[in-house]
């Protein structure tokens, strides 16, 4: 082969490299902005078989990762919604500018409701104690009871949706469910713990077996985390 043929395959191959790696470029270009997408604090295979590592993956890493990126866009031209507390902004849905209101509602609540998600889950998650086994056993009967009525909210939220242990500055827990991806925080309220119920949560496992998924996603709850999160909603403290 010639020097110029081999200089020519040469540049081909470096072309065909760059092509390849573009769409990996300009995706992590869109999601470049304010709002971060923050790493799982356990590998992805931490919550099995309860929760297998490629749902997980996908979940996390394209999911909301697709929320940042949206986010991030509308950031580009409304900074103010980057400039609030997530709270903040999801409280006061009626301030946000009308051509993005939904958008927001949807990608900063998918935001929110995921951010929590990854936080109160993670392996070897212990029991619940002191004051929060204490709410527990005083407004929602108890761990079997609350496990019982929790899973049975979830089975009802028709297609997508959430359902969330609801706490208030007294510390007063409720059950309640949210369509899409709608948080408490858009009544005044806050999420001590909720569980995902789109399918893109544990299809990849369960099917359409709702049931079953919900029944097993107690033995990822990390009660040391959601203890931490009793703690600060009874402070005020808890963002997300």
């Amino acid at each position: 082969m010639t020097s110029i043929s081999r200089r020519r395959l040469m540049f081909t191959a470096t072309g065909l490299v760059a092509a390849a790696a573009a769409p990996r470029m300009a995706f992590a270009q869109a999601a470049a902005g304010p709002f971060k997408l923050d790493p799982l604090a356990y590998p992805a295979n931490a919550l099995e078989p309860h929760i297998d590592a490629k749902t997980m993956e996908i979940h996390h890493g394209r999911h909301h990762q697709a929320f940042i990126t949206n986010l991030n866009n509308f950031a580009k031209d409304n900074p103010q919604i980057a400039g609030k507390p997530v709270s903040e902004v999801l409280g006061n849905l009626g301030a946000v500018p009308d051509a993005i209101r939904t958008g927001v509602r949807n990608n900063m609540g998918g935001h929110a409701n995921h951010t929590m998600f990854w936080q109160i889950m993670g392996p070897n998650g212990g029991k619940p104690e002191g004051a929060l086994l204490a709410a527990i056993d005083s407004d929602l009967g108890g761990m079997e009871k609350l496990q019982t009525d929790f899973n049975a909210a979830g089975g009802r939220v028709f297609g997508s949706g959430w359902v969330f242990v609801t706490v208030t500055k007294e510390g007063k827990l409720a059950i309640e469910t949210r369509p899409n991806q709608d948080n408490p925080m858009m009544d005044g309220k806050r999420a001590l713990l909720g569980n995902d119920v789109w399918e893109h949560a544990y299809y990849l496992n369960y099917q359409n077996r709702r049931a079953d998924y919900l029944k097993a996603w107690w033995n990822t709850v990390n009660w040391k985390v959601v203890g931490d999160r009793y703690a600060a909603a009874k402070a005020g403290t808890l963002d997300v």
